[in-house]
């Protein structure tokens, strides 16, 4: 089996590398269990892309199952032997892939649904993060996840969200919401305005533990958010102020920089920055809305908002 690279890793013991933890919070078993249940939801969540519905195509499941376990054992080896190598990688938004219907225009920056890339599937615990855009009236209908951490960010506009343990609200801009899944969860995610749109960015990471209660929470940060600087809106670490999520190997911050404001990306063994809104230099790099840049053992660079327009970001802390 060829991993990201291209090179063919060392068979490992079989039996050390089922149990064997390779610094992303959970087992090399678990990870691949884990990625399979996260193929087969994909595909019902998003069925009503089109009018009529789709059987599960279950090959590109086994192909996200071999490249995701392949490349975590790869990348154990590597650590052991090389130590992390320093990569700030730059996915410019104009690559993603993209589902587009009359109602729907849904930008991924893994690979989703039908849109499969066998060499971009996640990074770190991150495995979804879509950049979504509902016309109004329209949304998903009911439909079931299992054993992942959903946490949604609007951009623009209002969603209702509706589940299945009687949670039924709002969500708008500056509102933190997240949802677990655990041992299964069916919710409605609906644009119920007459004539806007709505725009947000959903994200799903990897939980530490699975087969739990299904949950969810949200809270409004737009204070915190007011102050400047970065804010952390989701934690498994127990931050003040932030929803909690079920990873304590994880953290997701936002923050909406003024013109020509500076930051730092978390030090982190992986890191995630999205432009949801405006620009800013990274590293030298520039970024344009809808860019991201997938970083690895980077240390703590420093994330300066554009002169003129500012930015908003969202930014993945993960272990």
């Amino acid at each position: 089996m060829q991993r990201l690279d291209g090179r063919t890793p060392a068979e490992p013991a079989a039996a050390a590398a089922g149990d064997q933890h390779y610094g992303i919070g959970l087992s090399a078993r678990a990870l691949r269990r884990r990625v399979v249940q996260v193929a087969r939801t994909f595909q019902p969540a998003r069925r009503t892309f089109e009018d009529k519905p789709k059987s599960i195509d279950h090959e590109p499941i086994v192909e996200i199952f071999n490249t995701l376990s392949c490349s975590m054992l790869s990348r154990a080896e590597e650590m052991v032997m090389t130590g992390e190598e320093r990569t700030i990688d730059i996915r410019r938004a104009g690559d993603r892939m993209s589902t587009n219907t009359y109602w729907l225009n849904s930008q991924h920056s893994f690979s989703f649904g039908n849109q499969y890339d066998p060499a971009n599937t996640h990074h770190g615990l991150l495995l979804v993060s879509n950049d979504d855009v509902f016309r109004a009236g329209t949304g998903f209908d009911t439909h079931p996840h299992r054993d992942m951490e959903i946490v949604t960010w609007v951009l623009e506009g209002e969603l209702e969200h509706k589940d299945t343990t009687g949670h039924n609200g709002i969500i708008y801009p500056g509102l933190a919401q997240r949802m677990s899944a655990g041992r299964g969860i069916w919710h409605s995610e609906m644009n119920n305005s007459g004539d806007k749109d709505v725009r947000l960015v959903q994200m799903w990471v990897l939980p530490d533990t699975e087969s739990v209660d299904a949950s969810y929470e949200q809270l409004d940060v737009s204070s915190e958010l007011a102050r400047g600087g970065l804010v952390p809106i989701a934690s498994g670490r127990g931050h003040n102020a932030a929803i909690a999520i079920r990873q304590q190997g994880a953290v997701l911050w936002a923050g909406i920089i003024t013109p020509g404001a500076t930051v730092r990306v978390p030090d982190a063994h992986f890191a995630n920055v999205y432009i949801a809104r405006g620009g800013a230099t990274l590293d030298g790099e520039t970024l344009g809305e809808g860019d991201a840049a997938r970083l690895t053992a980077a240390g703590a660079p420093t994330l300066t908002a554009d002169a003129t327009s500012g930015a908003e970001v969202l930014i993945w802390e993960m272990a």
